[in-house]
């Protein structure tokens, strides 16, 4: 099928990440996925949550935060600030972003600290919570890096690494990393978050009055792996270079 950017099936939007991209955080990353861009940052603390601390947890912890810019869409969206609590979507991805990069961290090995991630999108255009995992999973990795380079930590935490990306079925054919018009109109849609190392961290696939087959599902996850390949091959060759 031909698609609105002219892109095949199987190929991903212009994928980059920007290391250094704020002057504060202990590490941060502007991940793009076509006109999805996304702030990724990373700040320490030297405390854990006061539950770790009540049961006796060994070592650290990880959490995320995510949001949307009032002006990242095209129709201005209220600050969730302002309505008293998160939207159930907001705390679904941004639970879903610290779930990712936990599993790929020995959290051990952060005794006594917190890595506070947060993903803020300043333009939303289908795959933001994709963006926000390959994002914040490399500014983990630079942080932690640094964080061994002046002796905080003893060793690199980090097991693996993580990304994201958004695959579906639109008018029955199989796509790689949806915009929003398509994913809009997408029959199946399926966020694929995997490890550098092949493993799966979580599937969310669904159809919208639509169901898929064994053979369709076998597409879609060799699309991902394709894609995902990519985006591990962008972040390697940034966290390289710093």
């Amino acid at each position: 099928m031909k698609r609105l950017d002219q892109r095949k099936e199987d190929e991903l939007r212009p994928w980059s990440f920007e290391a250094n991209f704020q002057r504060n955080p202990l590490a941060s990353v502007l991940a793009c996925s076509g006109n999805t861009r996304v702030i990724c940052a990373v700040s320490l603390e030297r405390k854990v949550p006061g539950w770790m601390t009540a049961q006796n947890v060994p070592g650290g912890w990880i959490t995320a935060e995510y949001q949307m810019l009032p002006s990242a869409t095209t129709t201005r969206g209220e600050r969730e600030v302002m309505k008293g609590k998160l939207s159930g979507r907001s705390a679904e991805i941004q639970r879903l972003v610290g779930r990712s990069l936990r599993a790929v961290v020995d959290l051990e090995k952060l005794p006594g600290l917190t890595l506070h991630v947060d993903c803020d999108v300043i333009d939303a255009d289908g795959g933001t919570r994709c963006a926000s995992i390959s994002g914040a999973s490399l500014a983990l990795e630079i942080a932690a890096k640094r964080l061994v380079a002046d002796g905080t930590l003893p060793e690199n935490p980090i097991k693996s690494r993580v990304a994201a990306v958004s695959v579906g079925l639109l008018q029955e054919v199989p796509l790689l990393d949806l915009c929003y018009e398509e994913d809009h109109d997408a029959e199946v849609d399926m966020n694929v978050v995997m490890t550098d190392t092949g493993r799966f961290v979580e599937l969310q696939g669904s159809g919208e009055e639509a169901t898929f087959s064994d053979e369709q599902l076998a597409a879609l996850l060799g699309y991902a792996k394709k894609g995902l390949r990519e985006i591990f091959a962008l972040q390697e060759t940034v966290l390289k270079s710093i």
